[in-house]
């Protein structure tokens, strides 16, 4: 085994390992506290309600630690130091030769293989756990539908985008990273502007918020925060879940604010407004364009990093091609690799999220009812079965929002502070 290849067994196990310690921990911690509501929640949530999340949360913990261990353990090392992805790429040879088609068949097989996998894990989830739980609504029909849909979109969007990286490595030389990194970031702008008009609609029904005092309050809102929206619109949740939700979405003249009907149906006006002046707290802060920059500028240097191992014959050898490494194997090692060295600084990313939850929910209490966002938080943690009592050390390194008790404190402090 290549140097490469010790390195990149110890980082994938490391993550796996690290990973399932903290889903168990996870689970530990909550059931521990699966009897006792929070005092800060007594008023909010029913003793029902807690340990009925609890044991939600334990159920969703269990698959997500057999999915780590089947896809980011086994599949995962078969597919690298296995040989997997050498054998699915000479496979693309002998059947198309060399060429574009065979770069485009490398690399949506490499992305079968990994969707084929997941797909009873998502189907358990979707169909056992969630409906155990009383959340699902999704049938079969609808479930292989999205399947069908979410293909036909990753053909359609993945081939123009691999086929431009595939011309700028042949056309351009050393610097070809540079070219795909610009690629990336025109066709992920163009994705966030399409995407509410016409990639959202595929999935789910919009349709305009009815005229009315929750319309007029709402309108009444986004004018008071300097915003402008293309329109305000209910999708309907309902047909996949009873969980509720709201966000703002889109760039420029196609922002949207889209609603949940769950949430419309459950919350008071008052609450909604609340949640919505959340939502806008981002777009306030900058949130979104600061996010898509740091995304931005870590697609930069790991692209830099994949230009360098496109050039180090060890990296082929680790994954058993042949050098110079073939562009659609070299595309889906590079999709394989990232995320194994990457782990180690989720928390840094968990916590920026965190920082900006805080922000939003102290813009929201400015321009609404810091308690009515409480009373929304209450039920949303309640009907969701969000858990109360997350483990610290793995909220800390995967929970993009604070935990409850956190959040809601922080918002009381708000509240009693003088207009």
């Amino acid at each position: 085994m290549s140097h490469f290849s010790t390195i990149f067994v110890v980082f994938a196990l490391g993550a796996l390992g690290w990973r399932l310690w903290l889903l168990a921990r996870h689970a530990r911690h909550v059931a521990r506290h699966r009897d006792r509501v929070p005092p800060d929640f007594a008023a909010l949530v029913p003793p029902e309600a807690h340990a009925k999340a609890a044991d939600y949360t334990r159920d969703k913990v269990r698959v997500a630690a057999a999915e780590a261990v089947a896809i980011d353990g086994a599949l995962l090392l078969a597919m690298s130091v296995g040989g997997g992805l050498a054998l699915l790429d000479a496979y693309s040879r002998s059947l198309l030769g060399e060429g574009y088609a065979r770069d485009l068949a490398t690399v949506f097989a490499f992305v079968a293989v990994g969707a084929v996998a997941s797909l009873p894990f998502d189907a358990w989830r979707t169909f056992r756990v969630e409906s155990r739980h009383g959340f699902n609504q999704t049938t079969p029909g609808t479930f292989a539908a999205d399947i069908a849909k979410g293909i036909a979109l990753a053909v359609a969007l993945g081939t123009p985008l691999v086929l431009a990286v595939c011309w700028f490595i042949e056309a351009t030389g050393a610097w070809w990273w540079v070219w795909a990194w610009l690629a990336w970031v025109a066709f992920s702008l163009v994705l966030v502007a399409v995407f509410p008009r016409w990639i959202a609609p595929l999935f789910n029904r919009f349709t305009p918020l009815e005229e009315g005092e929750l319309r007029r309050r709402i309108e009444a809102l986004v004018a008071r925060c300097g915003f402008r929206a293309e329109g305000l619109f209910v999708m309907d949740g309902s047909k996949r879940s009873s969980h509720g939700n709201a966000y703002f979405t889109g760039f420029g003249r196609d922002k949207r604010i889209v609603f949940f009907d769950t949430l419309v149906e459950r919350l008071t006006q008052g609450e909604i407004e609340a949640v919505l002046a959340h939502e806008l707290g981002h777009f306030a802060r900058g949130h979104i364009p600061r996010l898509l920059a740091m995304r931005f500028a870590l697609a930069f240097v790991l692209l830099a990093v994949l230009g360098w191992a496109a050039q180090e014959p060890a990296f082929a050898a680790a994954l058993g091609l042949a050098f110079p490494v073939p562009t659609g194997a070299l595309l889906a090692a590079f999709m394989m690799v990232v995320p194994v060295f990457t782990f180690p600084f989720q928390p840094l990313a968990s916590l920026h999220s965190r920082r900006q939850e805080f922000e939003a929910d102290e813009f929201a209490a400015g321009h609404a009812s810091a308690d009515d966002l409480v009373s929304a938080l209450g039920k949303l943690y309640r009907d969701n079965a969000a858990t109360l009592t997350p483990d610290p050390l793995h909220s800390l390194v995967y929970d993009s929002h604070p935990p409850a008790a956190l959040r809601i404190a922080r918002l009381r402090r708000l509240a009693e502070k003088p207009a």
